[in-house]
């Protein structure tokens, strides 16, 4: 159905997440769990709390966290940010999803990351980008720093005996880091 977050964005979401063995991460908008299960297989002593709101995409996610075998992944269907509040400080924090909440969510999020804990969203739409940018942009005052990438893959594709090229939709990564003290 699309909800899987493509290799390539994957990859780099997850290298501006700077992942630790021990990281606590926050995946909000789980879908079937990719960036999560990612991150959980990274962070081996660590822990990743996941949320997501579609109960379909929560039992695909579960087969998968099943399938992939990890232990140190937590799945909650619901929708950010109730129940966040009884989840621990993170040091990185994925959102795929925000259910409408975005300039809400990434407030609460920056007031609980912990320092030097990194924010990496996932956008394919200009409003969810404008939204990101502008709340970004208006806490920029209290120690957070920001950027965007835009990445665009395109992949091989048979075309009679020959290859081309057929290009993935762009995707934005938007990145903020909560400036901090020692850990």
């Amino acid at each position: 159905k699309g909800l899987i977050t493509k290799q390539e964005v994957r990859a780099v979401s997850l290298a501006r997440m700077q992942l630790r063995a021990a990281s606590r991460v926050w995946d909000i908008g789980a879908g079937s769990g990719s960036v999560g299960l990612e991150a959980a297989r990274l962070c081996p002593q660590g822990h990743v709390w996941a949320m997501e709101k579609n109960e379909g995409d929560v039992e695909i996610a579960r087969r998968n966290v099943r399938d992939f075998g990890v232990s140190n992944h937590t799945l909650v269907h619901g929708k950010a940010p109730e129940g966040l509040d009884t989840w621990p400080d993170p040091d990185a924090v994925f959102i795929g999803g925000s259910g409408g909440e975005l300039a809400g969510l990434i407030a609460m999020i920056l007031g609980r990351l912990r320092p030097n804990g990194s924010l990496v969203m996932n956008f394919v739409t200009l409003e969810n980008l404008a939204t990101a940018t502008a709340t970004l942009q208006s806490m920029q005052e209290q120690g957070v720093s920001w950027d965007v990438l835009q990445l665009q893959a395109a992949r091989s594709k048979p075309i009679l005996h020959m290859h081309r090229m057929a290009a993935e939709n762009p995707v934005w990564i938007v990145c903020a880091r909560k400036a901090g003290g020692e850990q």
